[in-house]
């Protein structure tokens, strides 16, 4: 036993002194070893360098802090006399989100298909996709002013430009959470006899069904947020009252309509959370 101790204990001193001198990596191409986790990461690192002249202020003595503690004093104590009016103004908010984002959803379904590698031909993906690309392009507040142009300052304006903006990103969503899905259980059933919706139905939807609400959730919580901006271009909403307390000074005010809008998207997000955690 102790012979072949000493021999395993030789063995094992061979083996380590003969991979010492080797390398610990594999010597394969460069390319392979810097990825492009690595060359992203780097790319970003000289974006942020490059950027550092925009942190430069105009050049003037001002004493930064001093300014802000006065400014956001104006803000306190809110102004919670106004309640009743913000609270009509937020709800009608919230119309604007909502409607905004059923139409996106339901436009989006239809555009998701289309560029879904896989579910549609070449052609279709790549030119869907470039028309989601087109429409993520603008921001919601342009989408809105386009919308206010087009038929006039109303909350109309606002589901317009909200919907616009939500098929940019839904689209995409939906596009993706379809590619991701195995198509075969949708192609055993055509081979069964089942048409192109009765596939659809029941061999895609019921997996992807919870991703396409997911991501609708998340659509209204972020068009909710919108439509209180969108109201400084005249497309309805709380954002009217905050460009009219923003013009006469009325910091107190503006704090009651922020503080009210704070409790809509906290409130928002935890039960999309919750509802997405029973999804999952």
């Amino acid at each position: 036993m102790e012979t072949i101790a000493r021999t395993k204990g030789k063995g094992v001193s061979a083996e380590i002194q003969h991979t010492r001198g080797k390398s610990p990596l594999p010597a394969g191409d460069w390319r392979k070893r810097l990825g492009i986790v690595n060359l992203s990461f780097w790319l970003f690192v000289l974006l942020v360098i490059s950027s550092l002249p925009v942190l430069q202020g105009s050049g003037r003595d001002v004493d930064t802090l001093e300014q802000m503690r006065r400014f956001f004093a104006k803000f306190l104590p809110p102004d919670l006399s106004i309640l009743d009016e913000v609270g009509v103004a937020l709800w009608e908010t919230v119309q604007i989100a909502a409607m905004a984002t059923a139409f996106g959803v339901v436009i989006s379904l239809i555009l998701g298909l289309a560029g879904a590698r896989g579910l549609s031909p070449r052609w279709l993906v790549v030119g869907t996709r470039f028309g989601l690309n087109v429409i993520r392009t603008l921001p919601s507040l342009i989408w809105a002013l386009l919308a206010v142009a087009m038929v006039g300052a109303n909350t109309l304006a606002g589901v317009i430009g909200l919907t616009f903006y939500s098929v940019g990103y839904l689209g995409k969503f939906f596009s993706e959470a379809f590619e991701s899905l195995d198509p075969s259980v949708a192609e055993a059933l055509r081979r069964l006899g089942a048409d192109r919706w009765q596939a659809f139905q029941y061999g895609l939807w019921p997996t992807v069904r919870p991703l396409v609400w997911g991501h609708t959730l998340w659509m209204l919580e972020y068009n909710i947020r919108s439509a209180s901006i969108i109201g400084y271009v005249g497309a309805g909403g709380i954002g009217l009252q905050l460009l009219r307390y923003q013009e006469f000074g009325q910091w107190d005010r503006f704090a009651t309509v922020l503080l009210c809008i704070l409790v809509i998207v906290v409130g928002l997000d935890s039960l999309s959370g919750w509802i997405r955690r029973k999804l999952v």
